[in-house]
């Protein structure tokens, strides 16, 4: 008979913030995709958002005066706001400058072959999926939920509280957050 697993036992498992650096190295360059994935991947990884964040970002979300970026949380269904990380902005305002097509689609990401319209999520999780499988990372998944805890992970080694990385990744309940507290083994030697 096989021993019971309770839920939550096992730890989170993302890449490390080097391995995110070096994910994140794989898309410099001036390659259409390298720029558009790179704007992407860093919004993952960064502020931790899920795939329908990233997917349901509009053009009007991003507000360039204030430097502010509103991600509209489809689980909460509630509205954010993020101060902008400058290499975010900077990644998201040259994919806007240089590659999105124009086009009346107000979401920010569109796929770059006609018929153009929103990335689908399909396409998202391959963003980052296909990049890391490349990295021959010990992970049990490759896709962009990944990323979500190697920004969890980071920021609690940067020593903020449960509460503030509860809000960071629009948690509801702090309960939901508490599985990153395992992973800081470091912290607690």
């Amino acid at each position: 008979m096989c021993p019971r697993i309770f839920a939550d036992e096992g730890l989170p498992k993302g890449p490390s913030w080097e391995e995110v650096q070096r994910l994140l190295a794989g898309t410099e360059g001036d390659h259409p995709k390298s720029i558009r994935d790179r704007a992407i991947i860093m919004l993952f990884a960064v502020y931790g958002l899920r795939v329908g964040d990233v997917r349901a970002l509009r053009l009007e979300d991003l507000d360039w005066d204030k430097e502010l970026i509103s991600i509209r949380r489809p689980k909460s269904r509630r509205r954010q706001t993020h101060p902008f990380a400058y290499t975010v902005g900077e990644a998201i305002l040259r994919y806007l400058k240089e590659v999105r097509p124009r086009t009346p689609h107000r979401e920010v990401f569109l796929t770059l072959r006609a018929p153009i319209h929103p990335i689908g999520s399909g396409a998202l999780y391959d963003v980052v999926g296909d990049r890391l499988a490349t990295m021959s990372l010990p992970l049990k998944h490759h896709g962009p939920h990944a990323l979500r805890h190697a920004c969890a992970s980071r920021l609690l080694a940067e020593g903020l509280s449960m509460k503030e990385i509860s809000d960071h990744l629009g948690h509801r309940k702090l309960d939901t957050t508490r599985v990153y507290a395992k992973v800081d083994l470091a912290g607690w030697t």
